[in-house]
């Protein structure tokens, strides 16, 4: 049985932080909160990067992490991000991430996807996005010949995983062994 945990999915846009994550979800009854969840409202009412649009999400990812504050322990709680160690707004979501795991005494088990360019690129551009208002900028994290650093401080359990060549079931079955282990 999985310890309690909150399943810190960390990637660069267009992964597939959400499907698989919806995937190991189901899997382990576990709660999914993406990062859509949460930046959607500031996305639809202010204008990115503006201090509004800073000012929604903390106040939206505060109701929801006070939410998840008042499940059982025994349920998982997934959050997917896109988080680079070189970004002080990535840090402050990190750190709240790691003050949620520590304030509900639930593990913080970190999954750091990653892929090859050219299929992340693919992936990225792919039209469905719109609908959830995701990024479709292959360069947003990938700049030139250097990715940005992603943040992975912080965990009690780390999972690193190239899931280039994998589909999401495949890549959402090995996590899950990961973590029953």
């Amino acid at each position: 049985m999985l310890p309690p945990s909150i399943i810190h999915i960390n990637s660069y846009p267009g992964v597939g932080k959400l499907t698989i994550g919806r995937r190991i979800a189901s899997e382990l009854g576990a709660k999914l909160l993406d990062n859509h969840s949460i930046y959607n409202v500031a996305f639809a009412l202010t204008e990115f990067k503006s201090e509004p649009f800073y000012r929604a999400v903390r106040d939206v990812r505060s109701t929801a992490y006070r939410i998840v504050m008042n499940l059982s322990p025994d349920v998982p709680v997934i959050l997917t991000n896109a988080h680079a160690k070189d970004s002080t707004w990535g840090n402050e979501c990190w750190n709240e991430a790691i003050e949620l795991a520590r304030n509900t005494n639930r593990q913080h088990v970190v999954i750091l996807l990653d892929c090859a360019r050219d299929e992340n690129a693919r992936r990225i551009q792919s039209v469905d996005r719109d609908a959830m208002r995701k990024p479709r900028d292959p360069t947003m994290f990938r700049l030139g010949e250097v990715d940005r650093a992603l943040i992975d401080r912080g965990a009690d359990r780390l999972l690193r995983m190239d899931v280039t060549n994998m589909s999401a079931n495949d890549a959402a079955a090995s996590i899950l062994a990961w973590l029953r282990n």
